[in-house]
């Protein structure tokens, strides 16, 4: 039996999620990247890949455990994401339910589904947005995204308290702007850059900080 730390990340097929699978794999981590459909390069960096996978769906979750019976799990990444516009006027209702389907309720069923396997000392890392914190918005707009990471982040804050009696801690992490598809690619850092704080952010989780909300580059954010 492999004594690798194994890593579980949703979304891992593009963007964030591919560099984060690649990072952790070059750590010398068992990688299983999750998503709906695979590429060639997740196929490539990771150790295994469960695919076919809707992290909002019941049939989703449940291809997922099967694909993972039986393993415990280290560190468990939520990071599969939606970023869409929705502006006052013409606000689209439908847009927000299906981002709060994607950001906040998917990493929530995947916890619940998997935390029976993560060990005392294992982590989970929800990929949340500083557009999730109430203090920081000075723009407005984003109604869906914002009030989906936002979710994401009172979830996360809770499953913080309620897996500590289990040594299992848990971080609300902001990725930064980074330059992926979500965004056109006009971000400001890389998605190698993002993966490299966002691992760094991870390893400095533990029981005395779990539940906090932090920028990838180790600032940590306003609710």
């Amino acid at each position: 039996m492999s004594d690798k730390r194994v890593v579980v990340i949703t979304g891992a097929n593009r963007g964030i999620g591919l560099e984060l699978t690649r990072h952790f794999a070059s750590e010398g981590c068992e990688v299983i990247g999750v998503c709906r459909e695979a590429s060639a390069e997740l196929t490539e960096a990771a150790a295994s890949v469960i695919d076919g996978v809707d992290v909002t769906t019941d049939a989703g979750i449940r291809k997922l455990t099967e694909g993972l019976k039986g393993r415990e799990i280290d560190l468990l990444i939520n990071n599969a994401g939606l970023l869409q516009d929705e502006q006052l006027g013409s606000i689209d209702l439908d847009s927000i339910r299906t981002q709060m389907e994607i950001n906040a309720y998917a990493p929530l069923r995947v916890a619940e589904a998997l935390y029976v396997q993560i060990p005392s000392g294992g982590k989970i890392a929800n990929i949340t947005s500083r557009m999730g914190s109430i203090a920081d918005n000075d723009s407005g707009g984003r109604y869906g995204y914002r009030a989906s990471k936002a979710a994401l982040n009172a979830f996360g804050k809770s499953l913080a308290m309620d897996l500590k009696p289990r040594g299992i801690a848990v971080a609300q992490l902001h990725p930064g702007y980074v330059q992926t598809r979500m965004v056109n690619f006009g971000g400001l850092i890389t998605p190698e850059e993002s993966a490299k704080g966002l691992a760094a952010r991870i390893e400095a989780l533990n029981l005395e900080n779990t539940g906090s909300f932090w920028h990838s580059n180790g600032e940590l954010l306003p609710w």
